[in-house]
């Protein structure tokens, strides 16, 4: 087993209650956006080669909100990448440093992948469009799936040898590996990708309810069928890698513990049967056409993403404890940097907001009189 770093001598910054609920807060949001482009990519590419006129005309929506929800979704993960260094810093540079050349392709493929959702969405030629478009959704997917192996190995420190004997070179490591032998990894891969879906219906369904009041009654009545269609896809997709996940890939270890509680396995339920919610109300504004109830489909979409991340959060530190007690570390807390911090983060996100809703109005129009 590999030695883990000293722990720093300058413990935490901030109570760990407090980091972990940042880093949660802060990957909700950034897994919101993320959802849109991890799933709502390809899901756009598939509309424009096959969904007919009003595929074609919601692909162009969803496309021409990519650069945007990009740009959101860049930028508010840095929140969850920071606590996580601070807070688990002896397990995510190790990690790091195993799987190092995948780790750090990243970058080039964000890159490709920024610049081709621009592409989609602003070219004119139709199969620039689509090219760019198929090669944005590639480079997207394959992101989460290092993303995932990065962080399943991160709490899998057995694994941590074994890839260390495969690909170290004269007792260093190349970092050329990927955490692929990880029993976690598939179902964690594809429910990620299957809450991905979920998220992009109620997206759908917001557009259509709030964005696109100017457009047909065909074409609305086409989005409400579809939003429908994909959130029950992508809820049974949840529902059978989730069961995958709990069942069939967690340690024995985590599951004793998460029964041993019974406020932790009802939050586990509780993460299971949310999604039901957005389903219900996907179903009812079917029929009354509410701009109320879409928000309310987005909130409760949100919500869900909160869920899941705080349930994630409880078992990666179950999954840390035999290595480290982070509970034990000293705190040294940094208050006026902490609240410089969260004074910027509640300005900037208020910013984002306010700079997305403005591009979303303007851009939405002119979708709606030019395509639908």
């Amino acid at each position: 087993m590999i030695p883990l770093a000293p722990a720093s001598p300058e413990g935490y910054p901030a109570p760990l209650w407090l980091l972990e609920a940042l880093k949660v807060f802060g990957f909700s949001l950034h897994a919101t956006a993320m959802h849109l482009w991890y799933a709502g990519m390809p899901i756009a590419v598939i509309l424009a080669l096959v969904g007919g006129r009003h595929g074609r005309a919601l692909a162009g929506r969803l496309g021409k909100a990519m650069p945007i929800v990009m740009a959101l979704g860049i930028n508010f993960g840095i929140i969850p990448l920071l606590f996580t260094q601070v807070v688990n810093y002896q397990f995510f540079y190790t990690a790091g440093v195993l799987i190092a050349w995948p780790w750090l392709a990243i970058i080039a493929l964000l890159m490709v992948a920024y610049y081709g959702v621009y592409l989609h969405a602003e070219s004119r030629r139709r199969t620039l469009v689509l090219a760019s478009g198929i090669v944005s959704a590639g480079s997207l997917v394959i992101i989460g799936f290092v993303f995932a192996n990065m962080l399943t190995l991160m709490t899998n420190q057995p694994q941590w040898l074994a890839i260390f004997h495969r690909t170290a070179v004269a007792g260093a490591p190349t970092g050329v590996a990927l955490n692929l032998a990880d029993p976690i990894l598939p179902p964690r891969w594809l429910m990620m990708f299957g809450l991905a879906i979920t998220t992009t219906a109620a997206y759908i369904v917001f557009d259509t309810a709030v964005f696109a009041r100017q457009a047909d009654e065909q074409y609305r009545g086409w989005a409400g069928r579809l939003a429908f269609g994909l959130y029950s896809l992508g809820l049974i997709w949840f529902a059978a890698t989730g069961s995958w996940y709990i069942f069939g890939a967690l340690s024995p270890r985590v599951r004793e513990a998460m029964m041993a509680r019974p406020m932790i396995e009802g939050l586990m339920i509780l993460t299971a049967l949310a999604p039901g919610l957005p389903w219900l109300l996907i179903l009812i504004w079917r029929r009354m056409r509410a701009p109320v109830l879409a928000a309310l489909v987005a909130a409760a979409q949100f919500g869900i993403i909160g869920i899941n991340a705080i349930s994630r959060q409880w078992v990666q530190n179950v999954e840390l404890r035999p290595y480290a007690d982070l509970v034990a570390t000293p705190v040294r807390a940094q208050w006026l940097g902490l609240t410089g911090f969260l004074v910027a983060f509640l300005i900037g996100v208020a910013l984002a907001v306010w700079i997305a809703a403005k591009l979303w109005s303007t851009w939405s129009a002119e979708q709606t009189e030019s395509s639908v």
